[in-house]
């Protein structure tokens, strides 16, 4: 490769940014540059190449109403920034990255040689347009400039400084567009499901990589020294997690949370200096699929619930089939005593189908107790 497209991939590999791609019709030699400079594990989490109809439709979760368009490639961005999201690595930039092209076959096409590129981060939609002179290069040479404009939009999205020769004529000037988005937007994504979660990583910095996540799901209203502590034990059990809040802001049986109420819930985390991650599942086996391979830290109550078939319609094979999948995704449960109509039981008093009992891990009541609830001090207030 040329001596200045190492230099931007280096680059790109340094600066602490993550990225799944997608990408279908063109610059594949892009993926070359980026996976053959050393590094390139830290940036790229994942490359998917949906190349047929079927392929993208499943990819997307419907049938584009034109393949190679601008609206195309911003659904293949958003996708790949919600994959990202579950894959990426704590206190990380994580973008979503979407190419489709149209470029020189072995026969000629009727409409215009062109590509789109998207980037979706969490603050901005970023998308580039080109149609190419017909005739004027091989298909090689037009995948090799649609390759140069996918490596500017990563750079670019990784803040990386880098000259990059483009390889257009004059009348091949791209449309680009810039969606800018603020926190409050973000929120209403996740509210929306449009995007999977938002975390905030207010902690400090750990030295070393974690291979999991360890998760206290919870409403937090409001916050209380028994989540911290709880969080604060279960982790110690837990070596290989990295320790985080989860609130969900759509409730099974409630409306949505208000964007205002999710910012005020956040600010107690912020104020604590603890991570807390913002998603719109309230159901564990979709938070399992959320969270793949993470230990859920539960109250005994929880558990009772988790395994009783009347939350499956009375179906006690439903309930072992979904409980089966969370298992087979790596969940794990941790689970602290809680009183359960007025009395006090951990998970050995708990009746758990044999099926699911290396799925469950008692915290000791040695290590936590703590009786009181987010419920009681609001009723106190």
């Amino acid at each position: 490769m040329e001596s200045w497209v190492r230099a931007v991939v280096e680059a790109i590999h340094s600066s602490r940014s993550q990225a799944v791609i997608y990408l279908a019709g063109g610059a594949s030699q892009a993926l070359g540059w980026l996976l053959s400079v050393p590094g390139a594990s830290s940036t790229v989490l994942e490359v998917v190449v949906p190349y047929s109809r079927a392929s993208m439709a499943q990819l997307l979760g419907k049938m584009p109403l034109q393949f190679t368009s601008k609206q195309a490639a911003e659904d293949m961005a958003l996708a790949a920034y919600n994959r990202a999201l579950k894959l990426s690595g704590p206190g990380l930039q994580v973008m979503g990255v979407g190419f489709t092209g149209s470029l020189a076959s072995s026969r000629p096409k009727l409409g215009d040689h062109r590509f789109y590129v998207s980037t979706w981060t969490h603050n901005c939609l970023r998308t580039s347009h080109v149609n190419l002179s017909k005739g004027l290069r091989s298909r090689e040479e037009e995948d090799k400039v649609s390759s140069y404009f996918l490596l500017k939009a990563i750079a670019d999205t990784c803040r990386v400084s880098a000259t990059i020769e483009q390889d257009i004529q004059e009348p091949e000037i791209p449309e680009e567009s810039v969606e800018p988005f603020d926190g409050d937007q973000e929120l209403q994504q996740v509210i929306n499901g449009q995007i999977c979660m938002k975390v905030y990583h207010f902690a400090a910095p750990l030295e070393k990589n974690f291979s999991r996540k360890v998760i206290l799901p919870g409403s937090f209203n409001p916050l209380h020294d028994g989540h911290l502590r709880l969080l604060e034990v279960a982790s110690s059990m837990c070596d290989d997690g990295i320790p985080f809040f989860e609130i969900s802001a759509i409730n099974a049986d409630k409306p949505p949370l208000s964007i205002s109420e999710i910012k005020r819930r956040v600010e107690q985390f912020r104020k604590a200096g603890k991570n807390v991650i913002i998603s719109n599942q309230p159901y564990f086996y979709k938070k399992a699929e959320l969270f793949p391979g993470s230990a859920f830290i539960i109250g005994a109550d929880t558990a009772a619930r988790l395994v009783n078939p009347k939350y499956y319609g009375g179906d006690y094979n439903r309930m072992l089939e979904i409980l089966l999948e969370c298992k087979s995704t790596g969940t794990t449960f941790l689970v602290g005593g809680r009183k359960i109509e007025g009395v006090f039981k951990v998970l050995e008093d708990l009746d758990i189908p044999k099926e699911l009992r290396d799925m469950f891990i008692s915290i000791p009541e040695e290590k936590f107790r703590m009786d009181i609830s987010s419920t009681e001090i609001r009723k106190r207030l």
